[in-house]
């Protein structure tokens, strides 16, 4: 089954997608390995993986890469963040059919002006509703496989207000999205209020220290929402794990003292498939 049939299957039954960040081959392949039914490709993740703030400054190319990566490792439908489409409606074409070559089981796009910047950035602006229509025309007019799913983002909320945010996420189903995902609300209320006014299937963001509160996952399900992504947790776990780790190092000259919070040689050697990867070899060496 195709990866976007299978998110479109996941999609159809009555239970909430829990999808956590990745930013490279290693992340995606631990994702799968927890047993996790899809993950979601963080823009913003990949481009702190290579030294850059969430602020759109990746090409098309370099995401597409890296997804390619992504999605070879994943094992599982990867939900992949697109921005705001690289530019107009042209480029937005060749974005989603970039995205669909590097094997992407769904994608957002999101109304920001560009150069976007993180969700929970301050001093965001949007583009107009109507320029955020045609784009999603484009995206799906553009996708050669029917079954990929196109989600619209919105970033209104802090900018609009939450009826016009509303107003927008109705446009944006209305021009082909087959997800909803309002960014960035502040409060329960707010959430609540968003799933009782769009009957479309929704995403949330839900991550540690964001603007929007943690909802257990028992009460989104019950309101409506489809998918949950979580796009940071996993980097920053990573950031502050190194940094212990190289403060041990910095201090004795070894890892010893930290040795119990790292996964051990085999443990690493397991979650890349080394042994899977030297049974090919001898196969071919034969």
């Amino acid at each position: 089954m195709r990866a976007t049939t299978k998110l479109r299957a996941l999609l159809a039954r009555d239970d909430i997608i829990v999808a956590p960040g990745v930013y490279d081959g290693l992340s995606a392949r631990l994702v799968a390995a927890a047993g996790f039914p899809a993950l979601y490709a963080t823009g913003g993740g990949i481009a702190r993986s290579m030294g850059y703030p969430d602020l759109g400054l990746l090409s098309m190319s370099e995401i597409v890469d890296r997804l390619a990566n992504i999605v070879e490792h994943a094992g599982i439908p990867v939900i992949a963040d697109a921005d705001t489409g690289y530019g107009n409606a042209l480029n937005v074409r060749r974005a989603v059919r970039e995205f669909e070559r590097a094997g992407v089981a769904a994608l957002h796009l999101e109304d920001q002006q560009f150069p976007k910047r993180c969700g929970h950035y301050d001093d965001k602006s949007v583009v107009p509703t109507s320029e955020m229509t045609q784009k999603l025309r484009a995206a799906r007019d553009a996708a050669s496989d029917a079954d990929l799913v196109l989600i619209a983002r919105t970033d209104a909320l802090a900018i609009e207000g939450l009826d016009p945010t509303l107003e927008r996420a109705q446009a944006y189903a209305a021009a082909g999205a087959d997800v909803i995902f309002v960014e960035a609300p502040t409060s329960e209320a707010e959430i609540e209020t968003i799933a009782r006014r769009l009957p479309q299937p929704k995403l949330i963001n839900m991550f540690q220290g964001g603007k929007t509160p943690l909802v257990p996952l028992d009460r989104l399900r019950e309101l409506g929402y489809r998918i949950v992504i979580i796009p940071s947790d996993l980097q920053r776990a990573a950031i502050s794990a190194m940094e212990q780790v190289l403060a041990a190092i910095r201090r004795d000259g070894t890892s010893a003292a930290v040795a119990d919070r790292m996964a051990s040689f085999k443990e690493r050697e397991t979650v890349v498939g080394t042994a899977e990867y030297l049974e090919l070899d001898r196969k071919y060496g034969s």
